[in-house]
Formats: C-alpha cells, structure tokens, sequence
C-alpha cells in the first residue's frame, strides 16, 4: 500500500484498489491491480476497527491511488461516517490525480473539506508537456494548472510531486525549469520532489533497457535539483526532498530558506558532505 511520507502517523483507510489512471510509464505500484471501489461494507468494516484501535491517531489518509475519484454521494458517505465513527480525527486527506480533481464540482470540494478534508496530494511529475506525453501521464501542464487552482481556490492544502529524473538526460534542465515555471503558476502549498528509480515491471524499463530513456547520473540529478529550486518563486510553501529515493536530503521554507537550499545543493556539487549511499535509496 502506498502513502505520502507525511502520512506515516495516520490511519491509512483503503478505499479503493489500484490507481484510476495507471498507465504512468514510470509507476510500477499498481500494474497487477485492476481498479476498483472497495465495497461499503468493507469499508465500513474498517472504518469500525479503527474506532475500536486507534484512538491515538488523529488523521486518516484514504488510499490507494486515487480515492477522489469515488462519486461524490459515496465519498461523502464515507467521510460522515469517519466523522461518526473517528470523531477525534481532525484531518483527512487523499491522493487526487488533475482528472478526478476537474470532475468535483467546487461545492462538492466544499462539502467534502467541510466535513474534514485537509490535504490533496497531486503528482505534477513533470511541467513539462513533452515529459508528460512520454511518461503518458494523460495531462498537460495547462490542464493541471487549472486543478491545482479549484483544490487552492477552495482553501485545501495542495501537496503536489515532483519527480527529479524524469525528463531523461536529454531534457533534464528543461524538465527542471519547466517544472518550476508550472509549480509557480500553481503555487501549492507543499512542494515533494522525489528522484525516479526505475522499476522492472514498468515501460520505462523497457526504454531504459533500449537505450531511448538515458537516467542522468547523481551529479547530473543534483544539477536538475538545484535548477528546480533556483526557478522556484513561491509563497509560504514547504519544500521537500526528503524521501527515501533522494540523494540529498533537505526540507525548508521557501521563500525564506531557498538561499540555504541552494547553497546545500552547491555543497553537495563540490563534493562536500555526505550523499544517501545507492544502497540505501528506496521507494
């Protein structure tokens, strides 16, 4: 099961099965799952069980891939009956992907964070259009732009993702300041950059073991994050580079810490400190 890193501390509901889209050329995390809805009764089930074991926990993330997909009278089913059943729960969030984003209306946004929604995590990956229609990620830059706007203008905290690695060699410091330009027009208030690791059950595999996909190096990828931040003109957003697939982590304040992100970046590119060994990466 997969979850956002800041979501270690909550109680992870799975409400779905797979990713809704799941034709992400560079995502191995649901390629034998088929998409679906778990049942209500299921559903409830487990919303009950966690009512009986974990009243210490004061958040839930409803997995898997893409839980605001779920029509709307059902999503808020669930989220009355977590309000019910959890009342100590101060906060729920959820991965949306841009498609399921533009199909809520705004009064639905509404009435979903009125009932507890806190936080859409979105996967940007790249604002590059020329990366998306390669990793077939089914968006363009505009059109999620235009999500990322309806999630902030209803006052949800936005937690969009980046991916460092993405774009190849070949378009690396393009992908970088493209992907900035987008996150500045997007203005979120939670930037995570994560470093690709290519997966064997995936297209990008493939690519990779053709010679049409080139992965930059470590060197190369820490000039990609530096280009990333140096474009980045943001206003009160958390800056993340702290997953476990990075080699460098950092975590900051922008635009307060930007200089010192910068200047940790540029360390990293002399040869001073120490990077994640290879080892240790993981997703």
């Amino acid at each position: 099961m997969i979850r956002p890193p800041s979501e270690a501390n909550s109680i992870i509901l799975q409400v779905t099965l797979g990713c809704s889209h799941n034709k992400c050329t560079f995502c191995g995390a649901y390629k034998e799952k088929v998409f679906t809805i778990k049942d209500d009764t299921l559903i409830n089930h487990d919303i009950d069980w966690a009512a009986r074991t974990c009243d210490r926990l004061k958040r839930v993330f409803l997995a898997d891939g893409d839980a605001l997909i779920i029509p709307h009278k059902r999503l808020v089913t669930i989220f009355r009956r977590i309000r019910q059943k959890l009342p100590w729960v101060n906060r729920i969030s959820l991965y949306g992907n841009a498609k399921s984003i533009r199909l809520k209306k705004p009064e639905q946004l509404a009435e979903l964070k009125a009932l507890g929604l806190h936080r859409v995590y979105m996967g940007l990956e790249s604002g590059h259009d020329q990366v998306l229609a390669a990793i077939r990620k089914g968006e363009t830059t505009r059109s999620m732009i235009r999500a990322a706007e309806k999630v902030r203008k209803n006052n949800i905290f936005l937690s969009v993702t980046v991916l460092l690695g993405i774009g190849g060699l070949a378009l690396s410091m393009e992908h970088a300041r493209r992907t900035a330009q987008t996150l500045n027009e997007m203005q979120p208030n939670q930037v995570a950059a994560l470093t690709l690791m290519i997966l064997d059950n995936t297209p990008l595999a493939q690519e990779l073991a053709d010679g049409t996909f080139v992965l930059p190096n470590q060197q190369q990828l820490l000039e990609e994050l530096r280009t990333l931040v140096n474009h980045l003109n943001l206003t009160r957003c958390q800056f993340h580079c702290n997953h476990a697939s990075n080699y460098l982590p950092l975590a900051g304040r922008l635009p307060k810490d930007k200089p010192t992100l910068l200047h940790a970046i540029d360390q990293a590119l002399a040869g001073h400190g120490q990077l994640v060994p290879e080892a240790l990466r993981a997703l």
